[in-house]
């Protein structure tokens, strides 16, 4: 319980440690230069990332980073287990990645800072006008070259393996034709939402080939895309 505690008093101070070089950051990012100050945002993160896993004393075993395009447009496509996946991508995609987020997090302050200069967004599922004006947002970040983190069950699984994927998850991939790099986590869901306790224990992170979806006719992406992706992350996490 004590380490709990102390994770958590660092997650938590490591953040608000960092607001000044976020308000920094968005400053300059509203000047024009948003495209640096997120790579500056993202290294901050890394560390932040970095640091927390190293506190908190989980063994990370990361497998297939060579399919990891330096270049150009990418979406991260990863199963959800845990609340902790986003810092094992935060610390090891070694891109500058942003993530979809539900709209109540633009209410909570430094989080929607962090989202906001990652090149992220908030989604509104109950306004869909609202909504494919931020994904159109996340599409046009990600024909700038950018990354992007999408977690297609739309929910955390919490230990139940993966579940289906949701209708439209693949908008952002198909609709900017980036590059698809899937990722399968395990082991993340027991390093503390099991009990709500931290445990050191294994995280693994597969990140395997890409998928170049210029290469797939736009009338096939939606059904495609979901169920190959699907396919490729189910047997990488078996």
């Amino acid at each position: 319980m004590v380490k709990t505690i102390y994770c958590f008093a660092f997650a938590v101070f490591g953040v608000i440690f960092l607001i000044p070089f976020g308000i920094i950051t968005v400053l300059f990012s509203l000047l024009g230069f948003r495209k640096i100050m997120s790579v500056f945002m993202y290294r901050l993160a890394q560390g932040w990332a970095y640091l927390l896993i190293k506190i908190i004393g989980c063994t990370v075993i990361v497998t297939g980073r060579k399919n990891i395009p330096r270049k150009g447009g990418v979406c991260f496509v990863s199963n959800h287990g845990s609340i902790f996946d986003i810092v094992l991508l935060l610390a090891y995609a070694g891109r500058s990645i942003g993530f979809m987020a539900k709209k109540e997090l633009l209410f909570i302050p430094i989080l929607n800072m962090w989202i906001w200069v990652l090149g992220g967004g908030f989604i509104d599922r109950k306004n869909p006008r609202k909504a494919l004006k931020t994904i159109n947002s996340g599409v046009a970040h990600l024909k700038s070259g950018g990354g992007m983190i999408i977690f297609p069950e739309g929910h955390r699984s919490r230990g139940k393996g993966i579940l289906p994927f949701r209708p439209g998850s693949f908008k952002l991939a198909s609709q900017s034709e980036s590059a698809i790099v899937p990722v399968a986590i395990s082991g993340s869901w027991e390093i503390y939402e099991q009990n709500y306790v931290v445990n050191p224990g294994t995280v693994k992170i597969t990140f395997c080939e890409p998928i170049n979806t210029a290469d797939i006719p736009a009338t096939d992406r939606k059904l495609t895309l979901s169920d190959n992706v699907y396919a490729i992350i189910k047997q990488a996490l078996e």
